[in-house]
Parts: structure tokens; C-alpha cells; sequence
């Protein structure tokens, strides 16, 4: 309940936006896809051939 404590509940906010701007400052930065570009092997491969 949000009215029982909402520095608690400024702090998880806070906390979330931090994280979500580190993780699109990352992605920005890194480009991981790509990464997954860069393997044309895995999609070179017909599906038939994939054993389970």
C-alpha cells in the first residue's frame, strides 16, 4: 500500500529507473545484435537438420 510508505516506494522507483537507464546505455553502447548478426552459420543451416 502506497501510503504506508512512500519513501520505500520512491526508492524502488528510483532503483528501477536507474537500472533501465544502465540497461539502455548498455545496449546503446554494446549493440548486441550485432553480435547475432555476425553468425551467419546458425541461419545458413535448413531447419531439417535440427535434431531435439
Amino acid at each position: 500500500m502506497p501510503q504506508m510508505a512512500p519513501l520505500f516506494w520512491l526508492s524502488l522507483l528510483m532503483f528501477f529507473l536507474f537500472s533501465l537507464m544502465l540497461f539502455f546505455t548498455l545496449n546503446y553502447f554494446i549493440k548486441p545484435y550485432k553480435a547475432f548478426s555476425s553468425l551467419p552459420l546458425i541461419y545458413s543451416l535448413p531447419p531439417y537438420l535440427w535434431k531435439l
